[in-house]
């Protein structure tokens, strides 16, 4: 028998003891070894709970106790999870978390920690959801290069976006009701600014290039400045706007961003609605490869973490290799990138706009007069922000053109 502990007894902690006892048996013949979860710990009480007798609020009886050999840690931050979590890998116990902030900031470090005490550290859940990603990245795809990564990595903001676009809602209106669902957090900043999303680009580029992608340094712009105007001129264009996280080799260098971007229909990313999540994964052979389903959620996360608790329960003693060292990428100088944009400005600035973007394409929608639409020729970012800044006012949007 494996014995289990799950640190956090939240929403996706609580969801991977639902499905570890659910599933049990289908999931004992996957491990080919009986799990049993031996201890809860959180600080709070659970009375009437069904599990409550196994929850414990001392982590030293978890880490003291020999018979541990698996720990889910579901707590969340990088405060007492760091600690919590280096503190069983020096005892040899394997980790599997849904924490991509921690995986984020220390993923290297713990790995290291973990192979050198020959356990595992697992995080298939820290990037989207119970979309299998990182184990394809780190199995599947090995005998590929791989050259780019892109993806809708949240649900709250592709939940926001989606209804938008069809409800006519405003950005404000739209978040206050992905509130009361619950796909948004009462602070959504994490989401609707796009620093969620930049960990899981960082830890996607990092497992791309076997080097560390610090996501202090990817360039991260949310979805706040998104307004219905936005969204016209994108249908009008028989295009949508998604929150993309973007990563691509340059050389030796890695490009990696985070943005809202103008897509098109031949874009297989067009298709993604609500809060379902995609990554779009292209080797130098295999070309490219989709993974699409449901980016968050209790149990599809909580899938996600049981899955690397079975695949820890069949290496116990073995160290399964994941090639992610604590040598610093190298970012791209973000200026020097290029791309198509969108501007959406005041009628009154078409002239100078038209005279500083000698090759744009302008749209205007039939009965609309107070804004004018166009899409410009691909530039440096550096100089399309220049000549942004020349319009001043004037210029009452602008996305990025994929």
């Amino acid at each position: 028998m494996i014995q289990i502990a799950v640190l956090g007894y939240g929403t996706v902690g609580s969801g991977v003891v639902e499905v570890i006892e659910k599933n049990k048996a289908m999931v004992n013949e996957k491990a080919a070894d009986e799990l049993n979860i031996k201890y809860i710990l959180d600080l709070r009480e659970f009375p009437g709970d069904k599990y409550e007798h196994k929850v414990v609020h001392d982590v030293n009886m978890i880490m003291e106790d020999e018979e541990i050999s698996i720990i889910c840690e579901t707590m969340g931050g990088v405060g007492a999870a760091y600690e919590f979590t280096k503190m069983a890998l020096e005892r040899g116990k394997s980790v599997c978390t849904s924490n991509k902030e921690l995986v984020a900031t220390h993923g290297p470090e713990l790995l290291e920690i973990a192979h050198a005490h020959n356990c595992n550290y697992l995080f298939e859940a820290s990037v989207g959801g119970g979309i299998p990603i990182i184990r394809p990245l780190n199995y599947s795809l090995t005998a590929e290069v791989i050259e780019s990564i892109s993806g809708i990595l949240n649900g709250t903001t592709n939940y926001i976006l989606t209804k938008m676009e069809k409800e006519g809602a405003s950005f404000d209106a739209v978040l206050r009701k992905a509130q009361e669902k619950g796909y948004a957090e009462r602070k959504p900043e994490a989401d609707i600014e796009g620093y969620d999303t930049c960990r899981k680009v960082a830890i996607l580029s990092s497992l791309m290039l076997g080097k560390t992608v610090d996501y202090k340094k990817i360039y991260t712009e949310g979805i706040t400045r998104i307004s219905y105007g936005d969204i016209l001129y994108a249908k009008e264009t028989g295009r949508t706007i998604k929150l993309l996280g973007l990563s691509k080799r340059m050389g030796d260098k890695v490009f990696a961003m985070v943005a809202p971007f103008m897509i098109g229909q031949e874009n297989p990313l067009h298709m993604v609605e609500g809060v379902f999540n995609a990554v779009c994964v292209r080797g130098n052979m295999l070309g490219d490869s989709m993974y699409y389903g449901q980016g968050a959620g209790k149990l599809p996360t909580a899938s996600a973490v049981v899955s690397d608790v079975i695949d820890c329960a069949r290496h116990l003693g073995k160290v399964i290799m994941c090639f992610w060292s604590r040598e610093k990428a190298e970012l791209v100088n973000m200026g020097e990138v290029e791309h198509k944009f969108f501007l959406r400005v005041k009628p009154s600035a078409c002239e100078a706009l038209e005279m500083m973007f000698k090759d744009c394409k302008k749209i205007e929608i039939p009965g609309r007069g107070e804004d004018v639409g166009y899409f410009t020729e691909s530039m440096k970012e550096k100089d399309f922000a220049d000549r942004c800044a020349l319009l001043g006012e004037a210029v009452l949007g602008r996305i990025r053109v994929e």
